[in-house]
Protein backbone atom coordinates (compact mmCIF):
# COMPACT_ATOMS: atom_id res chain seq x y z
CA UNK A 1 0.00 0.00 0.00
CA UNK A 2 0.94 3.62 -0.76
CA UNK A 3 2.40 4.81 2.65
CA UNK A 4 1.47 8.78 1.95
CA UNK A 5 -1.88 7.84 1.36
CA UNK A 6 -1.52 7.10 5.82
CA UNK A 7 -0.69 11.29 5.77
CA UNK A 8 -4.56 12.11 4.77
CA UNK A 9 -6.62 9.06 5.84
CA UNK A 10 -9.12 9.19 8.47
CA UNK A 11 -11.02 6.80 10.67
CA UNK A 12 -14.39 6.05 8.99
CA UNK A 13 -15.71 4.52 12.66
CA UNK A 14 -14.60 7.42 15.27
CA UNK A 15 -12.81 10.27 12.97
CA UNK A 16 -10.83 11.31 15.46
CA UNK A 17 -7.71 8.60 14.86
CA UNK A 18 -4.99 8.24 12.39
CA UNK A 19 -4.41 5.20 10.89
CA UNK A 20 -1.89 3.10 11.13
CA UNK A 21 -0.23 -0.04 8.95
CA UNK A 22 0.99 -2.46 11.60
CA UNK A 23 3.66 -5.50 10.02
CA UNK A 24 2.46 -7.72 7.34
CA UNK A 25 1.01 -5.05 5.79
CA UNK A 26 -2.71 -6.45 5.08
CA UNK A 27 -4.96 -4.22 7.74
CA UNK A 28 -4.98 -0.33 8.93
CA UNK A 29 -5.59 0.24 12.83
CA UNK A 30 -7.40 3.86 13.92
CA UNK A 31 -4.88 5.09 16.66
CA UNK A 32 -7.90 6.58 18.92
CA UNK A 33 -10.50 3.55 19.00
CA UNK A 34 -8.41 1.12 17.49
CA UNK A 35 -10.87 0.27 14.73
CA UNK A 36 -9.67 -2.29 12.27
CA UNK A 37 -9.93 -1.98 8.16
CA UNK A 38 -8.42 -4.94 5.52
CA UNK A 39 -6.34 -4.41 3.20
CA UNK A 40 -6.58 -6.48 0.08
CA UNK A 41 -4.59 -6.05 -3.23
CA UNK A 42 -2.66 -2.84 -1.33
CA UNK A 43 -6.17 -1.42 -1.66
CA UNK A 44 -7.53 -0.36 2.12
CA UNK A 45 -11.18 -1.21 2.53
CA UNK A 46 -12.84 1.13 4.32
CA UNK A 47 -16.15 1.40 4.07
CA UNK A 48 -18.85 2.29 6.57
CA UNK A 49 -21.48 -0.42 5.88
CA UNK A 50 -24.85 0.59 7.03
CA UNK A 51 -28.40 -1.51 6.67
CA UNK A 52 -30.11 -0.93 3.74
CA UNK A 53 -33.07 -0.02 5.24
CA UNK A 54 -30.44 2.84 6.80
CA UNK A 55 -28.87 3.58 3.20
CA UNK A 56 -30.29 7.14 1.38
CA UNK A 57 -33.65 6.41 -0.89
CA UNK A 58 -34.74 8.05 -4.23
CA UNK A 59 -38.22 9.52 -4.28
CA UNK A 60 -37.91 6.40 -7.14
CA UNK A 61 -37.69 3.76 -4.28
CA UNK A 62 -40.26 5.62 -2.08
CA UNK A 63 -42.66 5.71 -4.13
CA UNK A 64 -42.27 2.11 -5.35
CA UNK A 65 -41.34 1.04 -1.68
CA UNK A 66 -38.27 -0.81 -2.18
CA UNK A 67 -35.24 -0.41 -0.63
CA UNK A 68 -31.42 1.34 -2.47
CA UNK A 69 -28.83 -0.87 -0.99
CA UNK A 70 -26.28 1.16 -3.37
CA UNK A 71 -23.20 -0.18 -1.93
CA UNK A 72 -24.43 -3.66 -2.88
CA UNK A 73 -25.77 -2.56 -6.38
CA UNK A 74 -22.48 -0.76 -7.17
CA UNK A 75 -20.42 -3.84 -5.71
CA UNK A 76 -22.42 -6.44 -7.89
CA UNK A 77 -22.44 -3.70 -11.13
CA UNK A 78 -18.39 -3.64 -10.71
CA UNK A 79 -17.94 -7.52 -11.01
CA UNK A 80 -20.60 -7.51 -14.13
CA UNK A 81 -19.13 -5.02 -15.99
CA UNK A 82 -15.74 -4.39 -17.42
CA UNK A 83 -15.27 -0.60 -16.67
CA UNK A 84 -11.11 -1.07 -18.64
CA UNK A 85 -13.02 -2.83 -21.62
CA UNK A 86 -12.63 -0.93 -24.71
CA UNK A 87 -16.00 0.89 -25.86
CA UNK A 88 -17.06 1.75 -29.13
CA UNK A 89 -15.26 4.98 -31.22
CA UNK A 90 -18.13 6.93 -30.82
CA UNK A 91 -18.64 6.30 -27.11
CA UNK A 92 -14.81 6.78 -26.14
CA UNK A 93 -14.53 9.92 -28.58
CA UNK A 94 -16.96 11.79 -26.43
CA UNK A 95 -15.37 10.03 -23.06
CA UNK A 96 -12.33 11.49 -24.66
CA UNK A 97 -13.73 15.11 -24.91
CA UNK A 98 -15.26 14.81 -21.52
CA UNK A 99 -11.59 13.69 -19.89
CA UNK A 100 -10.19 16.47 -22.14
CA UNK A 101 -12.66 19.46 -20.55
CA UNK A 102 -11.98 18.46 -16.98
CA UNK A 103 -8.30 18.23 -17.55
CA UNK A 104 -8.42 21.72 -18.98
CA UNK A 105 -9.62 23.27 -15.44
CA UNK A 106 -6.60 21.59 -13.23
CA UNK A 107 -4.42 25.01 -13.33
CA UNK A 108 -1.89 23.67 -11.17
CA UNK A 109 1.30 21.74 -11.92
CA UNK A 110 1.36 19.21 -9.09
CA UNK A 111 -0.54 18.66 -6.22
CA UNK A 112 -3.01 15.89 -4.67
CA UNK A 113 -6.17 14.29 -7.03
CA UNK A 114 -8.82 12.31 -5.35
CA UNK A 115 -10.86 10.61 -8.62
CA UNK A 116 -14.31 9.60 -7.36
CA UNK A 117 -15.78 6.05 -8.67
CA UNK A 118 -12.58 6.07 -10.56
CA UNK A 119 -14.06 3.76 -13.47
CA UNK A 120 -11.03 3.05 -15.81
CA UNK A 121 -8.63 5.08 -13.93
CA UNK A 122 -8.27 7.12 -16.57
CA UNK A 123 -7.39 10.06 -13.82
CA UNK A 124 -4.18 8.48 -12.63
CA UNK A 125 -3.29 7.29 -16.05
CA UNK A 126 -2.99 11.05 -17.35
CA UNK A 127 -2.04 13.15 -13.95
CA UNK A 128 0.93 10.45 -12.12
CA UNK A 129 2.87 11.12 -15.51
CA UNK A 130 2.94 14.90 -14.57
CA UNK A 131 3.73 14.23 -10.95
CA UNK A 132 0.69 14.61 -9.21
CA UNK A 133 -0.59 12.27 -6.57
CA UNK A 134 -3.70 10.69 -7.46
CA UNK A 135 -5.87 8.36 -5.28
CA UNK A 136 -8.35 6.41 -7.29
CA UNK A 137 -11.44 5.49 -4.83
CA UNK A 138 -14.12 3.33 -5.98
CA UNK A 139 -16.75 1.57 -4.04
CA UNK A 140 -15.56 -1.79 -5.58
CA UNK A 141 -12.50 -3.81 -4.91
CA UNK A 142 -12.14 -4.72 -8.55
CA UNK A 143 -12.06 -1.54 -10.10
CA UNK A 144 -9.35 0.05 -7.41
CA UNK A 145 -7.48 -3.33 -7.94
CA UNK A 146 -7.16 -3.24 -11.49
CA UNK A 147 -6.50 0.77 -11.15
CA UNK A 148 -3.64 -0.11 -9.20
CA UNK A 149 -2.65 -2.65 -11.40
CA UNK A 150 -2.89 -0.98 -14.84
CA UNK A 151 -1.06 2.33 -13.49
CA UNK A 152 0.95 1.11 -10.59
CA UNK A 153 2.76 4.64 -9.84
CA UNK A 154 4.56 4.94 -6.80
CA UNK A 155 1.99 8.58 -6.98
CA UNK A 156 -1.21 6.29 -7.25
CA UNK A 157 -2.95 5.22 -4.07
CA UNK A 158 -6.52 3.46 -4.36
CA UNK A 159 -9.32 3.14 -1.77
CA UNK A 160 -12.63 1.42 -1.43
CA UNK A 161 -14.23 3.62 0.20
CA UNK A 162 -18.34 5.41 -0.09
CA UNK A 163 -18.43 9.26 -1.56
CA UNK A 164 -21.52 9.87 1.44
CA UNK A 165 -18.42 9.46 3.76
CA UNK A 166 -14.85 9.94 2.42
CA UNK A 167 -12.13 8.16 4.78
CA UNK A 168 -9.66 11.08 4.86
CA UNK A 169 -9.03 14.20 6.56
CA UNK A 170 -10.44 17.68 6.45
CA UNK A 171 -8.53 20.19 3.82
CA UNK A 172 -6.45 17.19 2.07
CA UNK A 173 -7.12 17.53 -1.80
CA UNK A 174 -6.09 20.21 -4.09
CA UNK A 175 -8.51 18.82 -6.87
CA UNK A 176 -11.33 16.68 -6.52
CA UNK A 177 -12.84 14.75 -9.90
CA UNK A 178 -16.11 13.52 -9.74
CA UNK A 179 -17.23 12.76 -13.46
CA UNK A 180 -20.32 10.95 -14.62
CA UNK A 181 -21.14 9.75 -11.05
CA UNK A 182 -23.51 12.64 -9.54
CA UNK A 183 -26.55 11.10 -11.48
CA UNK A 184 -26.13 7.99 -9.67
CA UNK A 185 -26.36 9.13 -5.97
CA UNK A 186 -29.64 9.48 -4.04
CA UNK A 187 -28.72 12.96 -2.59
CA UNK A 188 -26.33 14.74 -4.78
CA UNK A 189 -26.27 17.40 -2.43
CA UNK A 190 -25.32 15.49 0.26
CA UNK A 191 -22.75 13.95 -1.99
CA UNK A 192 -21.17 17.30 -3.23
CA UNK A 193 -20.72 18.62 0.77
CA UNK A 194 -19.27 15.89 2.08
CA UNK A 195 -16.23 16.33 -1.11
CA UNK A 196 -16.50 19.67 -0.55
CA UNK A 197 -15.03 19.19 3.15
CA UNK A 198 -12.02 17.29 1.86
CA UNK A 199 -10.90 19.74 -0.30
CA UNK A 200 -7.82 22.05 0.60
CA UNK A 201 -8.28 25.89 0.90
CA UNK A 202 -8.69 26.94 -2.74
CA UNK A 203 -9.19 23.64 -3.64
CA UNK A 204 -11.34 22.89 -6.93
CA UNK A 205 -14.64 20.20 -7.23
CA UNK A 206 -15.00 19.10 -10.94
CA UNK A 207 -17.91 17.40 -11.88
CA UNK A 208 -19.59 16.05 -15.27
CA UNK A 209 -22.79 14.85 -15.66
CA UNK A 210 -25.22 14.47 -18.75
CA UNK A 211 -27.45 17.42 -19.25
CA UNK A 212 -31.02 17.96 -19.20
CA UNK A 213 -31.63 14.26 -19.42
CA UNK A 214 -34.73 12.63 -20.39
CA UNK A 215 -34.21 9.82 -18.05
CA UNK A 216 -36.02 6.55 -19.98
CA UNK A 217 -37.72 3.30 -17.49
CA UNK A 218 -37.38 -0.39 -18.85
CA UNK A 219 -39.48 -2.83 -16.83
CA UNK A 220 -37.61 -5.06 -14.53
CA UNK A 221 -38.03 -8.60 -15.46
CA UNK A 222 -37.45 -9.65 -11.75
CA UNK A 223 -39.79 -7.28 -9.61
CA UNK A 224 -41.79 -5.93 -12.67
CA UNK A 225 -41.51 -1.93 -11.46
CA UNK A 226 -39.85 0.66 -13.44
CA UNK A 227 -35.78 0.80 -13.68
CA UNK A 228 -33.39 3.94 -15.01
CA UNK A 229 -31.36 2.79 -17.50
CA UNK A 230 -28.05 3.01 -16.45
CA UNK A 231 -29.15 3.87 -12.89
CA UNK A 232 -29.24 7.25 -13.57
CA UNK A 233 -31.64 8.58 -10.82
CA UNK A 234 -31.61 12.28 -11.40
CA UNK A 235 -31.47 14.84 -14.78
CA UNK A 236 -29.34 17.85 -14.31
CA UNK A 237 -29.16 21.64 -15.60
CA UNK A 238 -27.05 24.30 -14.58
CA UNK A 239 -29.73 26.01 -11.91
CA UNK A 240 -29.79 22.57 -9.98
CA UNK A 241 -26.64 21.57 -10.00
CA UNK A 242 -25.17 25.25 -9.04
CA UNK A 243 -27.47 25.50 -6.45
CA UNK A 244 -26.47 22.33 -4.95
CA UNK A 245 -23.80 24.06 -2.85
CA UNK A 246 -24.05 27.14 -1.66
CA UNK A 247 -22.05 27.70 1.98
CA UNK A 248 -19.96 30.39 3.08
CA UNK A 249 -16.32 28.89 2.33
CA UNK A 250 -17.42 28.60 -1.19
CA UNK A 251 -15.72 31.36 -3.24
CA UNK A 252 -16.76 30.62 -7.00
CA UNK A 253 -18.88 27.98 -8.75
CA UNK A 254 -18.89 28.11 -12.57
CA UNK A 255 -20.10 25.41 -15.20
CA UNK A 256 -19.63 25.41 -18.50
CA UNK A 257 -21.89 22.92 -21.21
CA UNK A 258 -20.46 20.97 -24.25
CA UNK A 259 -21.46 18.20 -26.90
CA UNK A 260 -23.49 19.49 -29.33
CA UNK A 261 -25.47 16.31 -29.61
CA UNK A 262 -26.24 17.37 -33.79
CA UNK A 263 -22.21 16.20 -34.10
CA UNK A 264 -22.74 13.26 -32.37
CA UNK A 265 -25.56 11.84 -34.10
CA UNK A 266 -24.11 12.58 -37.61
CA UNK A 267 -21.75 10.33 -36.17
CA UNK A 268 -18.73 13.06 -37.20
CA UNK A 269 -16.69 11.48 -34.37
CA UNK A 270 -14.40 9.59 -37.83
CA UNK A 271 -13.39 12.94 -38.77
CA UNK A 272 -13.61 15.07 -35.60
CA UNK A 273 -11.08 12.77 -33.56
CA UNK A 274 -8.38 14.09 -35.37
CA UNK A 275 -9.08 17.54 -33.69
CA UNK A 276 -6.99 18.53 -30.83
CA UNK A 277 -9.12 19.82 -27.86
CA UNK A 278 -9.18 23.57 -29.01
CA UNK A 279 -9.91 23.31 -32.39
CA UNK A 280 -12.96 21.05 -31.74
CA UNK A 281 -14.09 23.25 -28.87
CA UNK A 282 -14.26 25.50 -30.77
CA UNK A 283 -16.30 23.93 -33.80
CA UNK A 284 -18.05 22.74 -30.61
CA UNK A 285 -19.30 25.93 -29.06
CA UNK A 286 -20.11 27.42 -32.72
CA UNK A 287 -22.92 23.91 -33.17
CA UNK A 288 -24.36 24.84 -29.69
CA UNK A 289 -25.06 28.70 -30.55
CA UNK A 290 -26.44 27.76 -33.80
CA UNK A 291 -28.74 24.62 -31.91
CA UNK A 292 -28.25 24.61 -28.22
CA UNK A 293 -28.36 21.13 -27.78
CA UNK A 294 -25.11 20.13 -25.43
CA UNK A 295 -25.18 16.41 -24.34
CA UNK A 296 -22.83 17.41 -20.90
CA UNK A 297 -22.46 19.93 -18.50
CA UNK A 298 -19.42 20.42 -16.29
CA UNK A 299 -19.37 22.41 -12.83
CA UNK A 300 -16.53 23.71 -10.86
CA UNK A 301 -16.80 24.38 -6.93
CA UNK A 302 -13.71 26.50 -6.13
CA UNK A 303 -12.96 26.66 -2.19
CA UNK A 304 -12.43 29.96 -0.21
CA UNK A 305 -8.75 30.44 0.67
Amino acid sequence: MNKKLLEILDCNHCHKGSLRMPSGNDELICTNCNQKYDIANNVPLLLQYTEPEEQPATELHKNQGTLFNYIEHYQKDAKVYNYFSERDSGTEHGDRRVREYIASQISLKKGRILDVGCGKAWVARDFCPQGFEVTSMDISLENTSEALKRYPFENHSAVVADAYSPPFKKNSFDYIIASEIIEHVAYPDNFVKSLFQILKPGGVLIVTTPYKEKIRYSLCVHCNKPTPFNAHLHSFDEKILTSLYTEPDLKQCHYQTFGNKILIHLRLHVILKYLNFKVWKILDRIMNKVYFVPLRILVKWKKIQ
